[in-house]
């Protein structure tokens, strides 16, 4: 376990990237930070958050880009999630399900805009409905309260959704202002006394030894040239989201690296004001798929939007929509929105769910993805988030908690 320690000899700018060291006279080693995380996303910023908090310690959070959570955190479907889909035993169930309830109590608390719309998952056949029973199986063993909905039901509340076989309504799904969120937690970090490295991307890893916690070398953007800059921490928390994987294979052996494979999601906006639905609306799962659909999401406006869809990319930067994919997804929202109007769709934006296998699904089962956040290669100062897609925002603040018991508790 970690020990509580004041800060050493590197000063970083809040909030403004600009790495510069301020050497002390003394030459005896000293890690700069308690703790440094990598990846400015709301998990990292949830987890800086929550280290932060320990007494006599400090923290820096380092960030490649210019800004905060411009990633995954900011391109997503902004859903408070119910922990429906991720079976009983997962990392990623427990993580969600305690999310869940932190999140909805921290932007209560600190004014986050935040809405419990509820979710209906609707079946169009047999084969699906079964699909649905199964997940309220599911949902019970975990205490996750649902409702079935019938079909009649369904058209009594007038809002255009198709469901021929019904809807598994899930109360406790909401959704959530990510940009407020991670404003928030950057506040409370800074309050706290963290510290945040803007535009500093992480050029190597490696110990200093047993005891003697970590060296991370970045590029430092923000100088002129190619500058460069060491940060020490006792411990390390690998938070980059998309970069993740690059992090991880810097310091384990050749064996043991990791490949990352990036899933895009396509959403698409719609400009219309007819028809107006008030709660989420989702496809049943698909067994084996890498999404949960293209599902009808909510602004904090109440604007509609829909997507993400699945399309395989190479790289991280595809973040164009594919304006070739509207046509398929108009079909498919038509499935259970029928009042859509195809000419009003647009493309709105992209973003890029981390894959730790390729065609992962979404959903327990074969080939599902769960999250890995652990002491990584028999250290006791070196945590790994790796894969942390969907539900990661959810998740954010229960995967700090857990970081944060790693370092300092040893959770099962």
């Amino acid at each position: 376990m970690l020990a509580s320690k004041a800060a050493g000899s590197l000063a970083l700018s809040r909030g403004h990237g600009g790495l510069r060291r301020h050497l002390h006279a003394t030459s005896a080693p000293r890690a700069d930070f308690t703790h440094a995380v990598i990846g400015g996303g709301v998990v990292g910023l949830a987890i800086a958050r929550q280290l932060s908090q320990r007494p006599n310690t400090s923290t820096v959070l380092i960030e490649r880009h210019a800004a905060l959570g411009t990633e995954t955190s900011s391109r997503n479907s902004e859903v408070i999630h119910a922990g429906i889909y991720y079976g009983r035993e997962s990392l990623k169930a427990r993580l969600c399900l305690r999310g869940k309830h932190l999140l909805y109590d921290f932007c209560a608390k600190h004014g986050v805009p935040h809405r419990r719309v509820g979710k209906w998952i609707v079946a169009q056949d047999d084969a699906q409905r079964d699909q649905l029973e199964k997940l309220r199986g599911d949902c019970a063993a975990l205490d996750v309260p649902t409702r079935w909905v019938s079909e009649g039901e369904v058209r009594r509340r007038g809002e255009g959704v198709r469901a021929r076989r019904g809807a598994l309504e899930s109360p406790t799904t909401g959704i959530v202002d990510a940009h407020a969120l991670m404003a928030a937690l950057r506040g409370l970090f800074e309050h706290h006394g963290g510290l945040v490295a803007l535009r500093a991307p992480v050029t190597g890893v490696r110990p200093l030894g047993p005891g003697r916690g970590w060296r991370v070398d970045v590029r430092d953007a923000s100088a002129a040239g190619e500058a460069t800059a060491s940060v020490t921490a006792e411990a390390l928390v690998n938070a980059a989201g998309l970069g993740a994987v690059h992090i991880h294979n810097m310091v384990v052996p050749e064996a043991r690296r990791r490949k990352l494979y990036f899933a895009k999601g396509n959403y698409f906006a719609y400009a219309a004001a007819r028809p107006r639905v008030s709660r989420l609306v989702y496809p049943a799962p698909t067994p084996g798929a890498a999404g949960l659909g293209t599902h009808l999401t909510l602004d904090m406006a109440g604007r509609l939007r829909f997507g993400p869809d699945v399309e395989w990319v190479d790289s991280p930067d595809h973040l164009a929509v594919s304006e070739a994919r509207l046509a398929r997804a108009a079909d498919q929202i038509r499935e259970y929105l029928p009042g859509v109007d195809p000419e009003r769709l647009h493309p709105d934006y992209a973003g890029i769910r981390p894959k730790l296998t390729h065609g992962g699904s979404a959903q327990m089962g074969a080939n599902f993805d769960d999250f890995v956040v652990h002491l990584q290669d028999g250290r006791d100062s070196w945590v790994d988030c790796l894969g942390i897609e969907s539900p990661g925002l959810t998740s954010c603040l229960a995967i700090a908690e857990r970081v944060h018991d790693l370092l300092y508790a040893r959770p099962t």
